[in-house]
């Protein structure tokens, strides 16, 4: 058996080159992270840490879980294990959780390592030693029942603050995310016995943050304007100073963390927000022995952080005052980005109530990880929160990335694949004088200063507008594709077409690039279509030229490489999965969990129920036997089929909805004395230019209806496979004439075909149909044929349609 091969050695700053250490807010091990928690920290360090390997730049993205303090013990109170279990256990959940979601860490660690005592000791005695660190008696809450000290967490009662007064945990509101302290607390309870505490005198070490105030804030003025401090961090962090900075206590008695070395708090631990942020020291402490190479070297390396806005001044105040206290020179944050908070459907996301979707829902859903991704990042929460909901998350799923993106790279690569005679039998075709084509040297122009503005953007941690700036490429590439008609020019001018197609693969190329730090998994498909290696093509060095190459985008692949095979990237969501989703996930994990219980219970009894024959089990044969000679039901069906009005259409003219990426507009000859308006949902199905001047069969008979703007006077007859990935046009005969009536054969079984995909208007009729029997639809006695067999429709039992 092969073993796996060793470990690529640890990054280490390099001379002259640029230098990045990048840090996400530690999740915290007591809870399975939720969509919230994944946007805010992890997944966009994720992303700027990709677009800077992208770039070619020195960089390193370490990250850990956040494992000591209270919340850890009172988690294993509740599963009734120890600390280090609920540890152990979670930190592989969360490392699971975020290899699904496709981040890439250099190091995903932990704080409960020797590594991370060994470097809070060294910070704390150079405190020690520089005198910022004061002792004094502070009071605080004691359980007579539980005989202890209760540490922030293990207190709950309503937040102090008078224009909030919500239930609030001991060391932070998290409606008004006001720190507190637990004795500031309105009617205070133990969480473990729900007694009332009292107040006791006990002895703690504090960091003298009013003493360091003044190299703190030279170090916030400088950096934050050099650093492009994001602005709700800048906010935060001013909010703060003008308070007034406060002697922060940083011991707590507590057992589970870091041991305080010294005597007289030997009993003690580190609180846990002056352990935390060390964590990023010691996790790159356990990536590399030569960790200092990295933290102090601040000429050399550039710190940016990310994190959600209620951990700003932990990384603004907190932790700079503990490493300027040292007197070292230590790698300062040059770079802090803070999101907003990302909301659930009508409310909050919320870890300890079990609100809103998780990381291993995310997996449960069976939406890939790429479309997650997209979705949090368009919907990145920079500058004020923003909402999760399952309906915006199917429309932006499957309007930019199913009809846009996906649409444009399938078009692209389908006629590229195509065998000679149709396409270029899968080489790119050479394309002489490019920039000499004015419609290609149009898009050149817009797509060079697009790359531009998204360097920009990236470069500033604008990771939405990034994104933003990407897809605005793929719909100029669609654009481009319409206004060239390629698929004319193939035939009537070749070399044009040449050119049109190789730019449009450069322009598939360039979107896997800059998607790269988005979607991963959907750049690494790409390639594979491309048929190029991810590893040896994927870069956007300035050094090596790629940069220069999108002012001449026919440049990124050459003339006479063969592609891969072409396949569709994205799944439509539909509107049933989405309804699905939305009650599955309601409410919380705990309600959650109940109701599987109940269904569970139920589907067992039903199952024990199953096969039981119920008196009055009989009256089949009863009623077949009354039946008699009268007509069935399929029979009747029949006549009431003689209302469906389907004629053969000649589709004269076919162009995209102005106001919707998924429908056609259509002029269809029906042989009336002039062409009917129809709206069609088939974009993502059937090429533009296999909608032009095609037979088709058009039902005729529906009430008008308003389609985003467009009225469309009649339906075109599609067939489908059962997951709706595959669409079909139903083509009558060569032979049959425009006008002509579609007449109907008796048919029983499962229906295959259904009318105009997911249109309004099948909805309004779907709403209409009755399950008596199915039906062949025919031309003169002969079905209709598609490549899933014969076209089957559903009948309409109650007359007429309109």
């Amino acid at each position: 058996m092969a073993s796996s091969p060793p470990p690529p050695p640890p990054k280490l700053p390099i001379p002259g080159r640029r230098n990045i250490l990048i840090t996400s807010a530690l999740p915290y091990v007591n809870n399975v992270p939720h969509l919230g928690n994944i946007i805010g920290c992890v997944l966009s360090a994720d992303v700027f840490a990709r677009y800077c390997r992208l770039r070619g730049y020195n960089a390193i993205y370490i990250c850990g879980t956040d494992e000591y303090g209270t919340a850890t013990e009172t988690k294993a109170m509740e599963e009734k294990c120890t600390p280090k279990e609920i540890c152990d256990k979670y930190h592989a959940i969360h490392d699971k959780v975020y290899k699904w979601f496709n981040i890439k860490f250099d190091k995903f660690g932990r704080t409960s390592s020797p590594e991370q005592t060994e470097v809070c000791h060294a910070i704390f005695h150079k405190l020690m030693e520089n005198n910022w660190l004061t002792e004094n008696t502070m009071q605080q809450l004691y359980c007579d029942t539980c005989q202890r000290f209760l540490a922030d967490r293990l207190v709950e009662g309503t937040c102090p603050n008078k224009a909030c007064n919500a239930s609030a945990r001991g060391d932070q509101c998290e409606t008004c995310s006001s720190l507190l302290n637990p004795t500031e607390l309105i009617d205070p309870k133990c969480k473990v016995c729900k007694n009332t505490p009292r107040i006791r005198d006990t002895d703690h070490l504090f960091l003298e943050l009013p003493l360091l105030k003044d190299k703190l804030v030279n170090y916030i003025n400088e950096t934050s304007v050099a650093g492009l401090w994001s602005q709700n961090a800048i906010q935060a962090t001013n909010a703060w100073l003008k308070e007034g900075l406060k002697p922060r206590c940083i011991t707590r008695d507590l057992k589970w963390g870091v041991p305080v070395p010294h005597e007289k708090y030997k009993d003690k631990v580190f609180y846990v927000w002056f352990d935390a942020p060390i964590g990023y020291v010691s996790i790159t402490a356990s990536y590399t022995p030569d960790w200092e190479k990295w933290w102090k070297d601040p000429d050399n390396v550039e710190l940016f952080q990310f994190m959600g806005k209620d951990n700003v001044p932990f990384h603004t105040i907190m932790f700079p005052s503990t490493l300027l206290g040292t007197g070292e020179k230590w790698t300062m944050m040059k770079t802090i980005s803070v999101t907003e908070y990302l909301n659930y459907e009508a409310g909050k996301f919320s870890k300890s109530k079990g609100i809103g979707v998780f990381g291993n829902d995310a997996e449960d859903t069976n939406i890939p990880p790429e479309v997650w991704r997209y979705y949090l990042l368009t919907n990145r929460p920079e500058a004020s929160d923003t909402l999760f909901t399952w309906a915006d998350l199917q429309a932006k799923l499957n309007s930019e990335l199913l009809n846009n993106l996906g649409n444009f790279i399938n078009r692209v690569l389908s006629f590229v694949a195509k065998p000679a005679g149709a396409g270029y039998d899968s080489i790119v075709p050479d394309a002489p004088n490019a920039e000499s084509h004015p419609l290609t040297k149009g898009l050149a122009e817009k797509t060079s200063k697009w790359v531009e503005q998204y360097l920009d953007a990236m470069e500033k941690v604008k990771l939405k507008q990034g994104l933003k700036i990407a897809m605005a490429i793929s719909s100029d590439g669609n654009a481009y594709l319409q206004e060239s008609q390629f698929w004319k020019l193939y035939k009537e001018d070749s070399a044009a077409c040449a050119i049109v197609m190789k730019t449009s693969v450069g322009l598939v190329y360039l979107l896997a690039c800059l998607l790269e730090p988005f979607m991963p998994s959907f750049s690494e498909e790409v390639l594979r279509q491309l048929n190029l290696s991810p590893e040896e093509s994927l870069s956007f060095s300035e050094e090596k030229g790629e940069i220069a190459k999108a002012k001449s985008p026919w440049d990124f692949v050459p003339a006479g490489h063969k592609i891969g095979k072409p396949a569709p990237l994205f799944k439509e969501l539909r509107d049933e999965e989405v309804t699905h989703h939305r009650e599955k996930y309601a409410g919380s994990q705990a309600e959650r969990s109940s109701k599987a219980a109940a269904d569970a219970e139920a589907n067992k009894v039903a199952s024990q129920l199953k096969g039981t024959k119920l008196s009055g089990g009989g009256p089949k044969k009863e009623q077949k036997k009354q039946s008699g000679g009268s007509k069935s039901k399929t029979a009747e069906a029949d006549i009431s089929v003689a209302k469906l009005d389907i004629r053969v259409g000649l589709i004269r003219k076919a162009e995209k909805h102005p106001d919707a990426d998924s429908l056609y507009v259509e002029e269809i000859d029906v042989g009336e004395d002039a062409p009917r308006t129809v709206v069609s949902g088939l974009v993502k199905f059937i090429p533009l230019e296999e909608m032009q001047n095609r037979k088709v069969c058009v039902l005729c008979n529906l009430k008008p209806v308003a389609m985003r703007g467009i009225k469309s006077h009649a339906m075109v007859l599609a067939a489908s496979n059962e997951d709706h990935t595959k669409v079909e046009l139903v083509e009558p005969p060569e032979s049959a004439a425009v006008g002509e009536r579609v007449t109907f054969a008796g048919y029983s079984g499962e229906p295959e075909a259904s009318l105009s995909g997911k249109s309004k208007t099948w909805e309004k009729l779907a709403a209409e149909l009755h399950s008596n029997g199915e039906l062949v639809a025919c031309y003169k006695d002969v079905p209709f044929a598609t490549s899933a067999g014969v076209c089957k429709v559903k009948t309409i039992a109650n007359g007429e349609i309109r």
